[in-house]
């Protein structure tokens, strides 16, 4: 279960924040043996050998918070106003978490008052010029059909206080943000304040990244559909290369730190002949460097497929020193480079070679969820809900060992979750495509 970044826990970075002692019996009428118990715990680790260390230790074994519907809540559903709000670059399923909020509020819960605020974190303070929607089983009926988001989405901080201000305005007791790690941020430090000035208002979580690169989330919804569409353009850089004597196909994919889709979509394809990823450096020049092991397979087959994540190679390339408003730093288009460089590369070899480039990046993020993510987001807004009415803050709902859980915002967003250069998919990697360990110079 770990990879890269995610090492051993402490029992106590895995506890949950609550709002308070459960008051309110849950309207849910369910069997006592389907509500979650405090004593229902997911293990961090389904290693044995992981397990055997801490029970060696004395040390007792850390474990998550199991996700799911509590028989006591802190919030009376009669009473309770919640808010909704997409924020960060769009991903497949945005639309399918408001459509399973919305319903599992209004259908398990009784609460009709849920808002939709629009564009992200800047429709929250009062002085936004975009009113909130009313979000009903009407509105939101159809809209997992469609990419995107029904909501729409910014980047970019807010002043923490006006937020409070609008949220109390509006009498909210909930507020669910659905983003990436800048927005998890903002949805802790939104959490801290509202607890500094004790108000029965709690920040829930949503997970949002298509590079799937948050620790302690084993699989983040969006991830699927951009790996069985990434699969479209490799397939067509591949008949592009093949139809041609000596044809390049480069693709890029999404992957800023982590490349969990380039290396995904690779197994998934087997077309693919080498992948770069932000993990494992390479060279292009020199005799182990990637010119040159493209040289020999062109001698060898007369084609190649590369897929090459965003973020790779960037040491390559002239420092960016902009950022969005996120504060991302701005990457260089390292797929060009190589285009560049391989087209340079064989012309001063007199070798004759096409090469074709593909960028599929705003196709795959517009995308509607295919059914694998949309039953994910259909679970992450439920279980969200429940740990909503159930007083929980400033956490997110997550998936791992095969069960939904509760992880805090602050240690899913302590680091970054990176492919392991000597795991189990970088080996896979190179059984498919062939290419050496590494490609230096």
């Amino acid at each position: 279960m770990q990879s890269r970044s995610n090492p051993a826990l402490t029992s106590s970075a895995t506890q949950v924040e609550s709002l308070g002692p459960a008051r309110f019996d849950s309207p849910l009428r369910l069997p006592a043996e389907s509500f979650v118990t405090p004593s229902d715990r997911v293990l961090w680790s389904s290693n044995t050998k992981d397990i055997e260390e801490f029970s060696k230790a004395g040390q007792e074994i850390p474990s998550f918070e199991a996700a799911g519907p509590r028989q006591s809540l802190f919030f009376d559903p009669q009473v309770a106003r919640c808010g909704i709000v997409t924020c960060g670059g769009l991903c497949p399923g945005l639309n399918d978490v408001v459509r399973a909020l919305t319903l599992a509020l209004r259908y398990d819960y009784g609460i009709h008052n849920v808002l939709g605020f629009r564009y992200g974190y800047a429709g929250i303070p009062l002085s936004t010029p975009h009113e909130p929607i009313l979000l009903t089983p009407e509105i939101v009926s159809n809209i997992h059909n469609a990419g995107g988001s029904v909501l729409g989405t910014s980047r970019g901080p807010q002043d923490i206080g006006a937020m409070i201000d609008g949220l109390l305005k509006r009498d909210l007791t909930t507020l669910f943000a659905i983003g990436g790690d800048g927005t998890l941020r903002g949805a802790a430090a939104l959490a801290d304040e509202i607890a500094k000035r004790k108000l029965p208002l709690n920040v829930i979580g949503i997970p949002k990244t298509i590079d799937n690169d948050l620790q302690w989330i084993e699989r983040s919804f969006g991830f699927e559909s951009a790996v069985e569409e990434a699969r479209r353009s490799v397939s067509a850089a591949n008949n592009e290369a093949t139809s041609a004597f000596n044809g390049i196909g480069i693709v890029k994919l999404m992957g800023r730190y982590a490349g969990f889709i380039a290396a995904h979509t690779t197994v998934a394809d087997n077309d693919v002949n080498f992948c770069l990823i932000p993990e494992v450096p390479f060279a292009l020049a020199g005799e182990m460097g990637l010119l040159k092991a493209l040289e020999r397979r062109l001698a060898l087959r007369h084609h190649a497929v590369i897929v090459v994540a965003e973020g790779a190679g960037q040491d390559l390339l002239p420092p960016s020193n902009t950022t969005d408003a996120s504060g991302n730093k701005k990457l260089q288009d390292i797929g060009r480079h190589l285009c560049d460089a391989i087209s340079s590369h064989f012309r001063a070899q007199h070798i004759a070679a096409t090469i074709k480039y593909i960028d599929p990046s705003y196709l795959v993020r517009g995308l509607a969820a295919n059914a694998a993510d949309s039953e994910m987001c259909l679970k992450l807004g439920q279980h969200a809900a429940h740990a909503a009415l159930s007083g929980r803050t400033n956490m997110l709902v997550g998936y791992w060992n095969q069960r939904f859980t509760h992880v805090p915002i602050a240690l899913a967003v302590n680091g970054r979750k990176q492919v392991d250069e000597m795991g189990e998919l970088w080996h896979a990697v190179l059984e498919t495509t062939g290419q050496p360990r590494r490609l230096h110079g």
